[in-house]
């Protein structure tokens, strides 16, 4: 993999910042040609650097009222079978594997405190691996434009 200059880096900021933009709209913002700008995003692409597109969505206007992170403590040697039980349920948004008092991470999308309570102590809690966990409520998201 090359290393990344300035512009490639400007270009994924212009990508963090609107995935939909067109391709002269990125050259115009980074002050390359459009053939440059289509030549680096391919390259990045190729690279692995840039692994999607995606949509930022607010999660209260799709119904989700109450979000929490949980983290989990896990048995040891047993994060590829975790990953999967959890991959299976529709409400975790995102998962790290982490280092500290804690082995894992869980952001959780509910309905309302009742789902929430639901997600955690029913499906959550009933993987066999995991020891113990710990949630943490969020009041309110804040997402980097």
């Amino acid at each position: 993999m090359s290393e990344m200059d300035a512009t490639d880096h400007a270009i994924l900021a212009e990508l963090r910042r609107d995935a939909r933009a067109s391709m002269t709209a990125i050259a115009e913002a980074v002050h390359i040609s459009r053939a440059g700008a289509h030549a680096r995003i391919k390259r990045l692409t190729d690279q692995g650097v840039i692994t999607g597109y995606t949509v930022r969505t607010d999660p209260v206007q799709l119904g989700h009222h109450a979000s929490a992170y949980v983290m989990l403590a896990i048995e040891q040697a047993t994060w590829q079978d975790v990953q999967a039980r959890l991959r299976a349920i529709p409400e975790v948004e995102h998962m790290a594997l982490v280092g500290g008092d804690f082995d894992v991470i869980l952001l959780v999308r509910a309905s309302d405190a009742r789902d929430l309570r639901r997600i955690v102590l029913e499906d959550i809690q009933a993987i066999p691996s995991i020891r113990s966990t710990r949630t943490t409520l969020i009041f309110e998201d804040f997402t980097r434009d």
